[in-house]
């Protein structure tokens, strides 16, 4: 079954964590596969409210990012899941985090990035609509 046993597809919400500045993107381990990386992200919950708040929350969970909301990027669908991303402009990275124990963060340039959440397909097709990927 495509939706892994739930009668409607999950929504999972993804910040897209940046330094503009820079050029930079903060990328996180995987909780289940520490040798891979991901961008922030999570199921959407009722508590939210809404899709960019469940986006933030993820951020500070998963990453210790504290910052705002800047772009809807992108929703992307696949059998099982609807990814909604958005872009994050990081104000603030706490030193403690939820799952600082479980997960590395790093800022890389976005090339890097790529390459780090290319595993992960909707990932990857995420970031490549950022306001960081090079235009065409």
């Amino acid at each position: 079954m495509g939706t892994k046993g739930r009668d409607v597809p999950r929504v999972v919400c993804c910040a897209i964590p940046l330094a503009s500045t820079s050029g930079k993107v903060l990328v996180i381990t995987s909780r289940k596969r520490q040798d891979l990386w991901v961008l922030p992200k999570g199921g959407w919950e009722l508590s939210d409210v809404t899709l960019e708040r469940a986006a933030s929350r993820e951020a500070l969970e998963e990453a210790g990012v504290r910052g705002n909301i800047t772009r809807f990027v992108t929703t992307i669908n696949s059998p099982s899941t609807t990814y909604h991303f958005y872009e994050l402009e990081v104000t603030n990275l706490d030193k403690d985090w939820l799952e600082s124990r479980e997960r590395k963060r790093e800022w890389v340039d976005y090339a890097e990035a790529m390459k780090r959440v290319a595993w992960k397909t909707e990932l990857a097709q995420g970031l490549r609509l950022s306001t960081l990927a090079p235009r065409r």
